[in-house]
């Protein structure tokens, strides 16, 4: 789905020989025209999705004006638009655009920037500006909006600001956003390193997560569910929208041009980056597609319970116009990656081929435009279901944000179900990128493992039961079931998924980069030999962290916020899932790791953490103090043992559950400990077999010289014994 910008056909001036700008751009290849039409595109559609939703019109009680109505939403839809050209921009920089301008494999000190490469970063920079000035706007008008009243300088209302932005959700949210927006942009003005602009864009990237905590999704009847899957919405049209937005801006300076099209001096001697970075984006592109939709179908759902809903209100109908939008993108990235691109490098088809590219992609900015102006008016729509706490909510309700599951039973350990939308999203494309892994492998003509692949799917399966099934419904609500799930996303699903091995099919079926740029092979090469890695997977650290971390959770503040919080429960679930995966690894993985433990130690490793989590285990069973007592002492669970009972169960689950697959990681270390001598073995005789005992000879011709020698010691000896 790439594309840059270039008028329809019936506007288009000719391209004259010689100028692989397209037509319509201005000086320095920036098509201003049509990214001009993408933000008008933008502001209509928000205006008239506003106005047919009827969330611009005045309220009869506490309107805060005309300039609040409209400016928020139009501030929202600044705002969106910057962050996603500050994510594309960045993510340009990072991993499709060479940094040299020869485009060769040179260190990056060396040489001049590619001038994409430099614009890239330039418009990040002012984007990200614009980013933290719309923040700042969205943040004061929507207090405005919620209080009911104008901007004025009264300084009751900067009070009233200041409470907002320090103990409301929605202001503590927009704050935060301001104040990511203003490091991020900070970052773009000077960083240039790789490394540092990566995580300037994983800085950006947390810069989304407040806004999805917020506004109709922290208050669905799942809300977790839209929740996860607002954060992959934006994530994956942060991705789609920012990268169009910089096609079209870098249109000029892809193919190493001036202004003019022609090519002199220093420009003669840049390389022409557009069909690797046309292919590049194309990959990113069609995945944010996918991400998009399955995302914004999946939102929908939960927002929308019934087809007279979907079809019966404005907010379904918004949504009706947003998902056609999103599906006539699709298919005109499906051409750009169909026939677009395969065209570019075939000299009779090339011109004609870039010519439709451009004309594609003014139709890709004006409709992405407008859906997000659609968008915007949706968040300011309200939709069909009720997005309050209902007066009589149970105590369950009000803490996790779900009714008590019913009672648990041993058939209820397979049918009691609540998809955790972040992982079965991440279980979704580990198993896509494995399989596409393993076919590319195959195709090539060397082998794979089926052992590695079946592994990797149990894993997956492993990880996903864990996430979405019956162990995280029941672990909301019973200690013990909060016990299986942990040891099992801790010691269960890493001894499956390390086994798939899945760096070293990565880095057999990713093809490397030829030029400056960093691809996923380049950046993963970097993460394997970092000082970062070379800590988190040296043998003792990982031992340490996997025993040490369990005690300093449980006992302390971090497991209440984790069983109150979404953003807390999903960080516990990442770091413990993280954290077997690294132990498991420098135990019995086979992925390639800066440090290996010999195996006596490996197994000395496991004895410990063995021993460890019994006493964990043991300490839970005979403890009289509730852990985390404000959320399992309150949640009014009429079925099943008492909350301290319970939670004794759970320390008999920590001991039994977490040390069976410890011993089996023991064994499976024995297991290569044999094998590693054998294999030792075998390499001794065949070095004997070639140079006929060499070794074993030189030994014995070393004890037969010292025996020598002792012997005339001796003769001397006696000798001058005789003598006196």
């Amino acid at each position: 789905m790439p594309s840059a910008a270039n008028p329809t056909p019936t506007t288009a001036a000719p391209v004259p020989p010689g100028d692989t700008r397209g037509p319509g751009q201005g000086p320095g290849g920036i098509a201003r025209p049509w990214l001009i039409a993408g933000l008008s595109a933008l502001f209509v559609g928000l205006a008239v999705a506003l106005i047919f939703s009827g969330a611009a019109a005045a309220r009869e009680v506490s309107d805060p004006g005309a300039l609040v109505r409209w400016g928020l939403p139009v501030s929202k839809a600044v705002h969106n638009v910057a962050v996603a050209t500050v994510i594309g921009g960045l993510i340009f920089a990072v991993a499709i655009l060479p940094r040299n301008r020869s485009g060769s494999r040179t260190k990056e000190q060396d040489g001049p920037e590619h001038p994409a490469f430099t614009r890239a970063l330039a418009v990040a920079a002012a984007a990200g500006a614009v980013w933290t000035l719309s923040a700042i706007s969205v943040l004061v008008l929507g207090y405005a909006d919620i209080a009911g009243q104008g901007i004025s300088g009264d300084p009751e209302f900067t009070r009233s600001l200041v409470y907002f932005m320090t103990d409301i959700e929605t202001g503590r949210a927009w704050l935060a956003v301001v104040i990511i927006a203003a490091v991020v942009t900070t970052a773009l003005f000077g960083v240039r390193s790789r490394g540092g602009l990566a995580l300037t864009l994983l800085l950006s990237l947390i810069g989304l997560v407040p806004a999805a905590l917020i506004g109709h999704s922290s208050s669905s009847s799942d809300h977790e569910g839209a929740i996860n899957s607002l954060g992959l919405h934006l994530v994956g049209v942060s991705a789609w929208v920012g990268g169009i937005i910089m096609l079209a801006i870098l249109s000029g300076v892809l193919t190493g041009t001036g202004a003019g099209g022609r090519t002199s001096g220093a420009s003669a001697r840049t390389a022409d980056i557009t069909e690797p970075t046309l292919r590049r984006f194309s990959s990113l592109a069609g995945f944010a597609f996918v991400l998009v939709f399955a995302s914004g179908v999946i939102n929908a759902s939960i927002r929308l319970t019934t087809w007279a809903d979907l079809f019966g209100s404005a907010y379904g109908q918004l949504i009706l116009a947003k998902t056609a939008a999103v599906l006539v993108l699709g298919g005109i990235g499906l051409m750009h990656r169909r026939w677009v691109i395969p065209q570019l490098g075939n000299r009779g088809m090339g011109r004609s081929a870039r010519q439709v590219l451009w004309q594609l992609v003014i139709v890709e900015l004006i409709i992405m435009g407008a859906t997000s102006g659609i968008a915007v008016a949706l968040g300011r729509s309200a939709p069909p279901q009720p997005t309050t706490f209902a007066p009589d909510a149970s105590p369950a309700f009000i803490l996790s944000g779900y009714e008590l599951p019913p009672q648990l039973t041993p058939e209820r350990w397979l049918t009691e179900w609540r998809l955790d939308w972040l992982w079965v999203a991440v279980a979704a494309f580990a198993l896509v990128s494995y399989a596409l892994g393993v076919r590319k492998v195959l195709q090539r003509g060397d082998s794979w493992p089926w052992f590695r692949t079946v592994n990797w799917v149990i894993g997956l399966v492993v990880l996903t039961y864990v996430t979405s099934g019956p162990p995280s419904v029941y672990g909301r609500v019973l200690f013990s079931a909060h016990m299986v799930d942990h040891m099992a996303l801790t010691m269960v699903a890493p001894i499956f998924l390390v086994l798939g091995a899945p760096v070293t099919l990565a880095l057999r079926a990713l093809t490397p980069r030829r030029d400056s740029s960093r691809g996923p092979r380049e950046w993963l090469m970097i993460f394997i030999h970092s000082k970062f890695s070379q800590l988190v997977t040296h043998p003792l650290f990982a031992a340490a962290n996997f025993a040490g971390s369990i005690v300093l959770f449980y006992y302390s503040d971090a497991f209440g916020y984790a069983m109150r919080d979404h953003v807390g429960h999903e960080l516990m679930n990442l770091h413990f899932a993280l954290t077997g995966y690294i132990f498991v690894l420098t135990m019995i993985g086979t992925d390639p790791l800066p440090r290996r433990a010999p195996y006596p130690m490996r197994l000395l490793l496991l004895l410990a953490t063995m021993g460890f989590h019994a006493f964990f285990g043991v300490a839970l069973m005979g403890g009289t103090g509730l852990l985390a007592a404000d959320y399992f002492g309150n949640l009014g669970r009429t079925w099943g043992p008492s909350a301290l009972l319970d939670q004794q169960m759970g320390g008999a689950v920590a001991w039994g559950i977490g040390e069976v697959p410890t011993l089996l990681v023991a064994i499976g270390v024995a297991v290569m400990w044999s094998r590693s001598d054998a294999r030792e073995s075998k390499r001794t005789d065949r070095a004997a077999d070639r140079n006929n005992d060499a070794d074993l000879t030189a030994y014995n011709d070393m004890f037969a010289k010292l025996a020598e020698r002792d012997a005339r010691l001796a003769e001397r000896n006696s000798k001058l014994e005789g003598r006196s």
